[in-house]
């Protein structure tokens, strides 16, 4: 049987409900609303440690984060595991590429892929002065060569002055064809037109973007700039305080209190949304045009989210829907398999990414993979089966675990033992905690039980088996520090 040929979609710090295909009342996807509609669109896609790395580490991997190690954000630890998911696909016959952001260590590592690409972004570790030479990014990243050597020695990527992790928003200051969305894009479509076609291929098309900072062109943030956008969602259990305390930092975890500079915020992740919704048009265009769009299995989804001022909170690692809630559209093409599209209430995570696709490529699951393939349910044999999703990440005071199903989320802070409990059929946004109704305690009583278990082995002492205590967060976990 033909192997399908498979293309990954991946962005960075994408909201789950960012799509107008989820209802988004303000965001316009185009392109990414026509895969969902004609594909499988899950709505409960998560990230189960928020970050760029340990999601990345799933995504490649298929490992939850307890079996890759990483429970936080840690750069400049060594990447060592088996059986990557690109390795297996080239391991049995196909060509594999990936362009964009991997944030591996060390930088170039190739996980698998015959051939990269690369634009990590703007990632500080990469940059100081006592970096090796061929680690820094002005060397190892093939974007930032292309930026110079069209725009001259000085150009970079953060040249307009938007800090890479902040709300601070400013339009795209060079021509549009050079911005690292197009530039994605534009590689990609380049490794189409030259690839080894007697192979099936695997491309993984990663953008930085929404990815602070928010900077699409001029043209895409005045889509939003004017219009009167939803306000953040703002619970009852929020402490305002916090925000007027370190609102006036442009990076801080408790939001903006600027009004304005919120707004402008607001409009630039949207505008980054809809640029890079264009651009995967772009790329669509060129699988028709090369007539291989309806052999091809496309895979749309994200590392984590972005909270974006919702309950007064910003950027990513916390354990609320717009942190780990991230989007899964998998579209498979009328040439591969008769898929009816539909939307799946199914709770998927990015481990589950590379069972999926090895089992489509009709490729044996390693044993190392933890994730649950997503292909029967796509193609109508049987419901995804999980119960439920353990997420966490570490990262001082703030150092979470939860756990989410379709209907609910349990959250334990690890360092503070505090509690929360959403009813996320009745409150999506989260905007009510319940922890302290009595008509839910059964429900918080059984989710707390299957966080115990799920920690009940762990080396930071999370639980004596009965109960949780409150333990020493790391990043990355000692057992994998000893490997490498």
């Amino acid at each position: 049987m033909k192997k399908p040929n498979i293309i990954l979609l991946m962005c960075d710090q994408l909201r789950g409900d960012c799509l107008s295909f989820a209802d988004h009342p303000d965001v316009k996807t185009p392109y990414l609303d026509t895969l969902a509609a004609d594909g499988a669109f899950f709505e409960n896609g998560y990230s189960a440690c928020p970050s760029c790395i340990p999601a990345r580490a799933a995504l490649l991997t298929g490992r939850s984060q307890t079996k890759h190690g990483r429970v936080g954000y840690q750069d400049g630890i060594d990447w060592n595991y088996e059986h990557y998911l690109a390795e297996e696909l080239t391991k049995n016959g196909y060509y594999t590429q990936c362009v964009g952001k991997m944030h591996v260590h060390p930088p170039r590592l190739l996980c698998g892929f015959q051939g990269m690409r690369l634009h990590d972004g703007y990632i500080g570790h990469y940059r100081k002065a006592n970096t090796p030479y061929w680690m820094h990014q002005n060397v190892s990243d093939d974007y930032m060569r292309f930026l110079k050597d069209h725009l001259g020695h000085d150009a970079d990527v953060n040249a307009s002055g938007v800090e890479n992790n902040s709300w601070v928003t400013h339009p795209w200051i060079y021509e549009e064809r050079y911005h690292p969305t197009n530039w994605v894009v534009d590689e990609s479509i380049r490794f189409l037109e030259t690839r080894d076609r007697t192979k099936p291929f695997f491309l993984t098309a990663s953008f930085v973007r929404p990815h602070p900072p928010f900077d699409a062109p001029q043209s895409y943030y005045d889509l939003y700039k004017d219009k009167q956008l939803r306000e953040p969602a703002h619970g009852d259990w929020v402490d305002p305080s916090l925000t007027e305390q370190y609102g006036r930092v442009l990076d801080s975890v408790h939001g903006c209190r600027d009004d304005e500079m919120r707004n402008q915020a607001m409009a630039g992740y949207y505008a980054c949304i809809t640029h890079i919704d264009h651009q995967i048009g772009r790329l669509i265009t060129a699988l028709e045009n090369d007539e291989t769009y309806h052999d091809t299995i496309i895979v749309f989804t994200a590392d984590h989210g972005e909270m974006l001022f919702d309950n007064n909170c910003f950027r990513k690692v916390l354990p609320y829907e717009g942190s780990t809630h991230i989007p899964m559209i998998v579209h498979v093409g009328k040439n591969i398999k008769k898929v009816t599209p539909f939307r799946s209430d199914s709770v998927v995570e990015l481990r589950d990414i590379m069972p999926t696709l090895l089992e489509f490529a009709g490729i044996d699951i390693p044993d190392t993979v933890d994730g649950i393939s997503m292909a029967p349910e796509i193609i109508g044999e049987k419901p995804h089966q999980r119960e439920y999703l353990h997420g966490e990440h570490s990262g001082g005071v703030q150092s979470n675990h939860y756990i989410v199903t379709s209907h609910d989320k349990y959250i334990w802070f690890s360092q503070t033992g505090r509690e929360q409990y959403f009813n996320l059929d009745q409150d999506p946004r989260e905007e009510h905690d319940l922890i302290h109704e009595q008509a839910y305690q059964d429900r918080i009583h059984t989710l707390r039980s299957h966080l115990i278990d799920e920690l009940k082995d762990r080396e930071e002492g999370y639980t004596d088996g009965r109960q949780l205590l409150k333990g020493t967060p790391k990043a990355t976990l000692d057992w994998l520090k000893n490997t490498i």
